[in-house]
């Protein structure tokens, strides 16, 4: 019996962490102003833009 309430306890402690981590990654999301995501935006559309004519010879 004892080996089971170990596990629960794990088990909670697990998911209380996943919990944090999940909180964080939030926080650090919503601390972007518009403008920085537009900015970030655009430089990803702007590498993928450029990829394929770098990968254009390869199939």
């Amino acid at each position: 019996m004892r080996l089971w309430k170990v596990l629960g306890l794990a088990g909670f402690a697990g998911v209380a962490a996943t919990g944090v981590l999940i909180a964080r990654a939030e926080r650090r999301r919503r601390a972007y102003t518009p403008e920085e995501i537009r900015a970030r935006l655009h430089e990803r559309l702007a590498e993928a833009e450029a990829k394929p004519q770098a990968d254009s010879g390869t199939k």
